[in-house]
């Protein structure tokens, strides 16, 4: 769980699930819990089967993450939501060289940017290829997404919509169901051409909106 953490040293806490987004185009504090339970139903559920597939890529010899980026990066069509995703990524693999420096399955990420020149290994390809260094089980891989990706809206909520911390901690209990069905769905993906194209045009248009934005608190 400390890898879906916010206070992880990774970036991670300037970035809000493009809640901040949501937020300027009217989404109420109210509306909240709805918009993490379509998160984890959507963009959420394609990055955890992502992370997935690179922890079974990140175990092969020799390493290769090149389909899982490039299926990934086809399955992100917002061009802000690929960026904010490889700078994630930077964070977590500058992480992953820290904890697991040499092994195979961090070394090897240079093959996600092969696969997909100008873009940096995207955030779950990098929590995939840690997973697989660390030893997590695939359900544990995708759990940390979809945890990481509730809590993210969450922290960024108590600052865009002031309220009782209590009650965002409540909204990511209340997802728990959500959470699992989506980690059997990960788990479920056999292969690359398999990943789930579960984009959210809504969430994409806010993202965008957002990147032009000059007064923001966050990143993405």
């Amino acid at each position: 769980m400390l890898l879906a953490d916010a206070r992880l040293p990774t970036g991670g806490h300037a970035h809000s699930a493009t809640l901040e987004g949501a937020v300027a185009a009217g989404l109420a504090a109210e509306q909240v819990p709805a918009y993490i339970r379509a998160r984890l139903r959507t963009v959420a559920r394609t990055e955890a089967a992502a992370a997935v597939l690179a922890l079974r890529a990140g175990r092969g010899r020799p390493v290769d993450y090149g389909p899982v980026q490039a299926a990934l990066a086809a399955r992100t069509p917002s061009a802000p939501l690929r960026a904010a995703s490889a700078s994630l990524g930077r964070g977590l693999t500058r992480l992953a060289r820290a904890l697991c420096p040499g092994h195979p399955a961090v070394a090897g990420l240079a093959t996600a940017t092969a696969a997909t020149p100008g873009l940096r290994p995207l955030r779950p390809v990098v929590l995939g290829a840690l997973g697989a260094a660390l030893g997590l089980t695939e359900a544990q891989t995708a759990r940390a997404v979809l945890y990481d990706d509730a809590q993210t809206v969450t922290a960024a909520a108590l600052k865009l919509h002031p309220g009782d911390p209590l009650a965002t901690v409540r909204w990511v209990v209340d997802a728990a169901d959500d959470i699992e069905a989506a980690v059997r769905a990960a788990v479920a993906v056999a292969a690359p051409a398999d990943l789930p194209a579960r984009s959210a045009p809504l969430i994409d248009q806010w993202a965008a909106e957002h990147a032009q934005s000059t007064r923001r608190l966050f990143i993405a």
